[in-house]
């Protein structure tokens, strides 16, 4: 008897055990993990079944309500937290995607780690070529009273390469960077290279320029590198901006601002101890309406984007525009729809601003300014030819641009990324060739 009850027992506990996550997402209003970094697909497939009835029959709907089921479980951020966690410990393994861990608890993304060692380096020939068209560019639109300026940013591999793995280390031939500096002087480029002047600021600097769990450049970095950057533009295009200033910096030892970017996406149940004391000035803009007429277009990688929350693009270069991977518009400039570089008229663009800045940091030296270089040479020296590629790409461009806005797609394209160990955007093109039937 005593054994049946310990049996019956164990039953009814294993069962309750089992059954608990179900009955938890059922009693559990809002099932959405709070994870950074992951694409959680929204739509419930049961709205959509109302408006389709055919996607029972095809089996549609069950593959989505499954996606959707998988994202949405009680505990799913717990567990994936816990799995994260448990890498992070036992093996010093980060669970975001192309990221690692160095000495002293850095990490990097592993792509600048191949940038400052030169694994990525695309070869002379390439580079040369980008820039002398670079340079046809930089003439016609100074024909207009529009400047060109290439800034070359830091990136945290070749800053902060003395806490890399050893693993990745080996003697440096030749680099992205490298080429691109020594071709541009050549050309006679308008340049600003913002990586050697940081790595003059190094050995005196303050405050660190890069955070241990961070990504880009810290936010005190960032202000140095806004107040040069506007420095040179006034140099550059003979004029005068409103000025950055600062009067007051808080120092601490939790970051702030995106100075643990990556941090947040490592989603660990309990994150690790920053130790490090970080800088944040109270910046402020010089308020001079008529100093704050030259409209500066940038565009950049992810580097950028900080300066954006600064405020930089209101309140120094007069409502300028950042095209962030000359892809999405920041700020979009449509109150109904999301509407992408593709989408503008590119000659009409450039010439609403005085300043054409393109900033990329050293990990993105490959696909330097995307492809704009190309697209306003061949605008400017065959604008036949480009307004007619234009055309035959709209509708491409318009299946990416459904795929990035809606997360089931965009969840299957980030699946083929990781599957086929190619960029994102590439998976995105093949998805969209495929919905437009270019290819099986």
């Amino acid at each position: 008897m005593a054994k049946t009850k310990s049996y019956n027992l164990f039953v009814i506990v294993a069962f309750a055990a089992l059954a608990y996550p179900m009955i938890a997402g059922f009693l559990k209003k809002n099932n959405k993990p709070n994870l950074t970094g992951i694409v959680i697909n929204d739509v419930n497939p049961d709205s959509l079944l109302k408006q389709d009835k055919g996607m029972w029959f095809s089996g549609e709907y069950q593959n989505l309500k499954d996606d959707y089921n998988n994202d949405h479980w009680a505990f799913k951020e717990s567990f994936v937290r816990l799995n994260n966690q448990f890498y992070y410990n036992a093996f010093n393994q980060l669970r975001v995607n192309n990221f690692v861990s160095g000495k002293e608890n850095y990490v990097y993304s592993e792509g600048y780690i191949f940038s400052a060692f030169g694994d990525d380096y695309m070869g002379e020939e390439k580079i040369a070529s980008k820039l002398q068209k670079a340079k046809v560019v930089q003439d016609s639109l100074k024909r207009k009273g529009i400047d060109l300026l290439l800034v070359f940013a830091p990136g945290k591999g070749e800053y902060c390469m003395e806490y890399i793995d050893d693993k990745y280390k080996h003697p440096i031939q030749r680099s992205n960077y490298q080429s691109y500096i020594e071709q541009s002087g050549k050309l006679g480029l308008h340049v600003l290279d913002l990586k050697a002047w940081f790595h003059t600021l190094k050995p005196k600097t303050p405050y660190p320029l890069f955070p241990k769990f961070g990504h880009h450049w810290s936010f005190y970095g960032e202000c140095l590198a806004v107040d040069t950057i506007i420095g040179h533009i006034e140099h550059l295009h003979h004029c005068d901006l409103p000025d950055i200033v600062w009067n007051k910096i808080d120092v601490v030892d939790t970051a702030r601002s995106r100075d643990a970017d990556v941090l947040k996406s490592m989603n660990l149940y309990k994150n690790p101890s920053q130790n490090m004391k970080l800088a944040y000035p109270e910046v402020m803009f010089e308020q001079d309406s008529m100093k704050n007429r030259t409209r500066v277009l940038t565009i950049s990688d992810s580097y950028w984007y900080g300066p954006v929350y600064m405020g930089v693009g209101q309140s120094c270069f007069a409502g300028g525009q950042f095209w962030y991977y000359y892809n999405k518009i920041i700020p979009n400039p449509s109150p109904t729809e999301k509407v992408e570089v593709w989408q503008l008229d590119l000659k009409q663009n450039i010439e609403s601003n005085q300043v054409i800045m393109l900033l990329y940091s050293d990990g993105n030296l490959p696909s330097f300014a995307n492809t704009f270089i190309e697209d306003a040479y061949e605008l400017y020296t065959n604008p036949k030819a480009y307004y007619a590629r234009v055309e035959k790409q709209k509708s491409i461009k318009q299946f990416e641009k459904q795929i990035r806005e809606k997360p089931v797609l965009l969840k299957k394209a980030t699946q083929k990324s990781n599957d086929l160990q190619i960029p994102l955007d590439s998976a995105i093109k093949l998805d969209a060739m495929k919905l437009a039937g270019l290819i099986k």
